[in-house]
């Protein structure tokens, strides 16, 4: 077998290639073969759930080179349709009335995704989604084959030059096939149902995601990428057309039949309910410390983080450790506190100093091809960039460490720069590839990133030296630092940055003060990106995404708090810019009252999906309610108005409207009113981004602590009927469901600790006695602020919390801001001065 690919996307050993392999009876699986792999499904979901779904564990590399990819992604690339359409014609005229020059064009060109867009001017007559392709499937009585992928994908561009360029293929697609592009960024309740089909069948999955359907939607077989011809002993895709064109013609009713057969079984495995609504109790600290276990087993001594190569910056494993930390110390085991934080600290270490991180431009890619965090696989998603801002929030909260909470900075002043659009929307993704110069025709992964010893040498003159010796650029490259980094010579030549020694041991050897040196190092990195400014930039998916906004709107929230306990004169250092944290706060609100205004109905109280040039045709699904939600619970008690914990709830009872269970517990991924969607699936995996289920229970728990009563009863019965939908995976594989792990744990917390500010809040008091507040590390924790002189104010919490109404009535005061700890039914004496509270909530419980 050839040498693997440097990253990305793995093949099933016996998945969609060995089904479609000449066989005595039929190439695709009979009824019965869903039955025994369905009787699997708990271990395929499992291997699932600790192996990122961009890389299977059970999969067999492919043996194919990385491809370049044509470039021209730009979403105005309309031209005539392939079929009369008055609409199309309109669009395909430029802004200066002439047509574009396009071969081609298909019914992608109208569409709003970028994704759809990139596939608009291929030669195969791609659908969207929906009922015209649908029908036309059924009116011609053709399969359809579904590609699923997003415009950031890498291996979904190779596909697309390899093969939907390509014009035998198109040919053969538009032949035998109803062909349909989805963006699975904003269709992912699309992406679910096929996804689930071939992992679950298949023992692994990735985007392109490649699968063949009947005209009323049931999956006949599927795959990831293919290439277009014969290698290796596999199939490509031509070979992969005609076979599934053969069975259609000669089998299908068996086919048919077993397509049917697998969306039944399907159904039925995940459809997860739970008899009892009660969860037991000795699951409290039983989840919790089995997860970190197993976390703590594949913990990596030498490079930090858990699991070995590829390394993905899981945030929600750091938020368990710390979480688990946090717990052990409370119970007075400092000793395995620590060593639980080491474990933490040091993974956030080697993530910062890596080439996962952009040393020169801020923010985080993807992922890293190696085991030292060094190689990444360049995309940059937005969801990835809010949690990794939350932990090392976290990591600068536990340990006063402002290396931390600069690293909080760099990813969102690079937020700020690149990735906000002009009403405060965040967007959704940055590429990979990018051309290597102005004009070229192909792409090259990571292009706009690395750099040659040349390049350092010219830009930065004399202090190029001790620049490559801080970041291990070489003259010949230096992605040689792991035999997985670079197996084709990609980077030949080419440095990755990465930091290979403290900055204390450089700067002494070069005879300079440790703040003179990172000066020097900041004024550096400044210089490269103006010249890296210069270079063809990545292709930036400017779809807005409600969830991922959520997420984000929850980090920029709470550093415009958590920051403000920085140390007076702390330096910061480009690509830190050292905003004011209250600039943060306003990034937050601004991309919240985006949402509210645009992707949110006020009189049905539902959300949209998604927004570019208008909102998209997706209603929001569960994790747009669940990661909103939790994102203005943040937005709230860091600062934020009454007005975003009110449309909290509002967002929490259409969720529930929506989702919920209400016999079964637990919330489904999407509304079921899409007859489309075949399944609906109650997921509980925290992986790149937590599950809608975690964030749900954790989000009722916390909002059964700002109101009381029979409100605050309803959402506690629900979390925990929720969490005992999910009691045997956090019995028997806690590891796949850290977040759901602490939501258990925070709903057996006997009683959570109450901060009530009381005072007027327009003034920098307030600002200081909430930034004390959340001064320390502490998920147990609910803050609620109140000015008695604002009757709307009052009459929320008069009608909602009668008990904290009363307790802003008898502490209010004209001339300052009086701070309550309160917890398990009694209150501390009332504080007005910052360092009192501060000193008061750091203390630790007898």
């Amino acid at each position: 077998m050839a040498s693997l690919p440097r990253h990305g996307l793995h093949f099933h050993t016996h998945g969609a290639l060995s089904l479609i392999q000449p066989s005595p009876s039929f190439p695709f699986p009979p009824p019965e073969f869903y039955s025994s792999m369905l009787r699997k499904l708990p271990l395929r979901r499992f291997l699932r759930r600790c192996y990122p779904s961009e890389l299977s564990p059970n999969s067999t590399p492919i043996p194919f080179p990385r491809f370049p990819f044509l470039p021209s992604h730009s979403p105005f690339r309309f031209c005539a349709p392939f079929h009369a359409c008055k609409v199309l014609a309109m669009a395909a005229q430029s802004s200066d009335g002439s047509p574009h020059s396009h071969k081609y064009t298909n019914l992608l060109a109208v569409e709003h995704s970028p994704y759809l867009l990139q596939h608009a001017h291929n030669p195969v007559n791609w659908y969207p989604w929906g009922d015209e392709a649908f029908e036309e499937a059924r009116k011609r009585n053709v399969p359809i084959f579904l590609s699923i992928g997003y415009s950031t994908c890498h291996w979904c561009h190779v596909m697309e030059v390899e093969s939907f360029e390509n014009e035998e293929v198109a040919k053969l697609l538009n032949d035998w096939f109803i062909s349909i592009k989805v963006d699975r960024e904003e269709r992912p309740d699309v992406d679910k149902v096929y996804m689930t089909y071939v992992q679950a069948l298949y023992s692994g999955g990735g985007w392109p995601l490649s699968v063949f359907l009947s005209p009323d939607l049931k999956p006949l077989m599927g795959g990831t990428y293919f290439p277009p011809d014969d290698k290796y002993g596999r199939p490509g895709f031509k070979t992969v057309l005609r076979k599934v064109k053969d069975a259609w013609d000669n089998k299908r009713d068996v086919l048919v039949k077993s397509g049917t057969y697998a969306i039944e079984q399907l159904s039925e495995a995940l459809s997860a309910s739970a008899s009892s609504k009660k969860l037991p109790e000795e699951l409290q600290q039983n989840a919790l410390l089995l997860c970190a276990e197993q976390l703590s087993q594949s913990y990596d001594p030498n490079f930090g983080g858990f699991g070995s190569a590829p390394k993905f910056p899981r945030p929600v494993e750091v938020q368990l450790m710390l979480y688990y930390t946090k717990k052990l110390e409370e119970s007075g085991k400092s000793g395995e506190a620590e060593e639980s934080l080491n474990m933490v600290i040091f993974g956030l270490q080697c993530m910062s100093r890596g080439g996962i991180h952009d040393h020169v431009g801020g923010g985080f890619h993807r992922y890293s091809v190696d085991e030292r965090w060094h190689v990444p696989h360049f995309e940059k998603m937005l969801y990835d960039q809010g949690q990794i801002a939350n932990v090392y929030l976290d990591a600068f909260s536990i340990t006063k460490d402002v290396s931390y909470s600069c690293i909080s900075r760099d990813v969102l002043d690079y937020l700020r720069r690149d990735m906000i659009g002009p009403e405060g929307e965040i967007y959704s993704a940055e590429d990979a590839d990018s051309a290597e110069s102005e004009g070229a025709t192909r792409k090259k992964e990571g292009a706009f990133y690395v750099w040659t010893s040349k390049e350092v040498d010219d830009t930065l003159g004399e202090h190029a030296d001790f620049f490559k010796e801080h970041y291990y650029i070489k003259p010949s490259g230096n992605c040689d630092l792991s035999r997985l980094s670079d197996p084709h010579g990609e980077f030949k030549g080419k440095n990755v940055l990465i930091e290979m020694k403290s900055v204390s041991e450089i700067a002494s050897k070069h005879g300079l003060p440790v703040e003179k040196y990172l000066e020097i190092l900041g004024e550096c990195r400044q210089k490269l990106f103006r010249v890296r400014e210069h270079r063809p930039k990545p292709y930036l998916d400017d779809k807005v995404i409600v969830s991922w906004n959520g997420l984000t709107i929850s980090s920029f929230a709470r550093a415009s708090k958590i920051l403000r306990n920085e140390k007076d004169g702390t330096r910061f250092y480009f690509p830190v810019v050292g905003s004011d944290a209250k600039e943060y706060f306003k990034v937050a609100e601004k991309a919240a009252l985006f949402i509210r205004t645009k992707l949110y109905d006020e009189q049905t109280h539902r959300l949209q999906h998604s927004f570019r040039n208008g909102p998209s045709k997706a209603p929001g699904f569960l994790d747009d309610y669940a990661f909103l939600i939790g994102g203005l619970l943040d937005l709230y008690e860091y600062g934020g108005g009454l007005n975003w914990l009110i449309w909290a709830i509002e967002l929490q009872a259409t969720q529930d409207e929506l989702f919920l269970d209400r016999e079964g517990g637990g919330y489904y991924n999407t509304a079921g009113e899409d007859p489309s969607i075949l399944l609906r699936v109650k997921e509980d995996h925290d992986g790149a981004e937590p599950s809608g289920n975690s964030v749900s229970a954790i989000n009722l728990v916390r909002l059964s602590s700002l109101v009381s009563g029979s409100k605050s009863d309803y959402y506690r019965q629900n979390a925990e009927h929720l969490l005992a939908v999910f009691e045997k995976r956090l019995k028997d594989t806690a590891v796949a469901v850290p977040l759901m792990c602490c939501a258990a744990d925070m709903f057996l917390v006997p009683s959570r600790k109450h901060v009530v500010l009381v005072g007027h809040k327009n003034s920098e008091q307030f600002e200081t006695m909430l930034a004390a507040a959340h001064a320390s590390y502490d998920p147990n924790r609910t803050v609620i602020h109140i000015d008695t002189t604002d009757e709307i104010e009052m009459q929320f919490w008069e009608e909602n919390n009668r008990n904290v109404a009363a307790m802003a009535k008898n502490n209010f005061a004209a001339d300052k801001v009086v701070g309550l700890v309160c917890q398990n039914f009694t209150c501390k004496a009332p504080v007005s001065d910052p360092e009192s509270l501060e000193a008061m909530l750091a203390q630790k419980p007898s």
